[in-house]
């Protein structure tokens, strides 16, 4: 059975010495921000600590003692962090990234002409382009999807092409 500090014990630390906590800290760390992040954690430290109030007899020794420790312990999470990051940054660089603009719009004008020019072809020509193209389905399941001859597929496809192309040349 673990000891859990009394609320009077731990609400009494608190109200003696929280402030000097958070101002001690506040200017080891100068960002009252982080100050106030490891004085809070250094009380839910205490407070889920086994025996942290039993016979404490300076409570500045001890709120500084932890609260270093917390120190050391988001140092080292920083550090890994950090670490962790330039190693996303060393792969993100070998990836290629997010298209720019100009390539965006290129790419929706390109699709905008394929879908104009496929919508002078047959339901047929059309269905097979889009399930070749779009699907990676090979000719005979095209073929077999829409009932006709893996010829014609290959038929249907270069009659697509062929539209794209002259579309493309008006």
């Amino acid at each position: 059975m673990s000891f859990v500090p009394s609320s009077d014990a731990v609400a009494q630390l608190y109200e003696n010495h929280y402030s000097w906590l958070f101002g001690w800290l506040r200017k080891k760390l100068r960002c009252s921000h982080n100050a106030a992040d490891v004085a809070h954690d250094t009380f839910v430290r205490i407070i889920v600590s086994r025996d942290a109030l039993i016979g404490m007899r300076e409570p500045r020794a001890f709120l500084t003692t932890t609260a270093q420790r917390l120190l050391v312990d988001r140092t080292r999470r920083r550090i890994i962090e950090e670490a962790y990051l330039a190693e996303l940054t060393l792969i993100a660089d070998t990836l290629p990234g997010f298209p720019s603009p100009e390539e965006t719009l290129a790419t929706l004008q390109a699709l905008e002409q394929i879908g104009s020019a496929l919508e002078c072809v047959s339901v047929k020509a059309r269905e097979a382009f889009l399930l070749h193209y779009l699907e990676d389905e090979p000719h005979a399941a095209i073929a077999a999807r829409l009932g006709v001859s893996t010829r014609m597929v290959h038929k249907y496809l270069v009659q697509c092409l062929l539209h794209c192309d002259r579309m493309r040349l008006e």
